[in-house]
């Protein structure tokens, strides 16, 4: 594979790649217009589809809860800006929702640099999800292809528990906040001496040493 066709993705701890763009909100310097935010960048392959359209509803829908979290969510495609638009005029007009969040015209060069096009699966971009955090570094990538819509509350669920893990040092169980050995307590990281070892289910409850928990405190779930 060429240089000019290789696909480049930003990888978990990278800085989030500068770029400059045009949105539906005007010019956007990303990451560095976002600094002390965490956000959720997201492409979808194309305005005026199925798919992307029930995904852009159920993002602004919300929007609300992500705002609560302290999180600006952008929207981007390859599709001109006017296209983006006019299809945020459609939804208005059509369905109900405003869409807020800006939507960014992205060119070859962005969404290569994003690893947004997939060869394999033609020249549009990809359903990818990136989550940045207040310092501009890359914390969660996902990809999904065309033809499947993302989980939303998913979405959501990953912010949260990125934030928890950051903010109390500790690691978040599959299905957090209803994971069905220990609910919604954080697991503890793991003891780093022998003299850890041996003190650690005095200090927290859990199964075995290596695998010890909290309780979940410091807000909503």
């Amino acid at each position: 594979m060429s240089e000019e066709t290789k696909t480049n993705m930003p990888l978990l701890g990278d800085p989030f790649p500068e770029m400059e763009v045009q949105t539906t909100h005007g010019m956007m310097n990303i990451p560095k217009d976002l600094k002390g935010n965490w956000f959720v960048l997201f492409s979808h392959p194309g305005d005026f589809t199925p798919v992307c359209t029930t995904e852009f509803y159920a993002f602004q829908s919300r929007k609300e809860q992500f705002d609560e979290l302290g999180v600006k969510l952008i929207g981007l495609s390859v599709d001109q800006v006017f296209s983006h638009i006019k299809w945020v005029e459609w939804i208005r007009d059509n369905l109900g929702k405003e869409i807020e969040f800006p939507i960014v015209e992205a060119n070859h060069e962005v969404a290569q640099k994003l690893g947004m096009i997939h060869p394999g699966k033609g020249s549009n971009t990809v359903r990818a999800v990136f989550i940045g955090d207040p310092e501009g570094k890359v914390r969660l990538v996902l990809y999904y292809p065309q033809e499947i819509g993302r989980n939303m509350d998913e979405i959501v669920r990953a912010v949260k528990a990125l934030k928890v893990s950051d903010e109390q040092k500790v690691a978040v169980p599959a299905d957090w906040p209803d994971n069905e050995l220990i609910g919604d307590r954080l697991i503890m990281p793991p003891p780093k001496d022998t003299e850890g070892a041996e003190k650690r289910m005095k200090e927290y409850e859990g199964y075995d040493w290596w695998f010890t928990h909290k309780p979940y405190e410091n807000g909503e779930k």
